[in-house]
């Protein structure tokens, strides 16, 4: 019984690189602050649009 089985050391696993989490988070933030911005002004344009 020979079964193509592969183990992976988990010792060979490669981490992403930790040198952009800062910038990562940045640009997370600035682009949920946009986005959420849009959507309001949207809104009110539409409330006002509505009346």
């Amino acid at each position: 019984m020979d079964a193509n089985v592969r183990i992976n050391d988990p010792r060979e696993h490669v981490n992403e690189e930790p040198r952009n989490d800062l910038f990562d988070l940045i640009a997370g933030v600035a682009g949920m602050a946009g986005l959420m911005t849009v959507i309001f002004f949207g809104m009110v344009i539409f409330k006002f649009l509505t009346e």
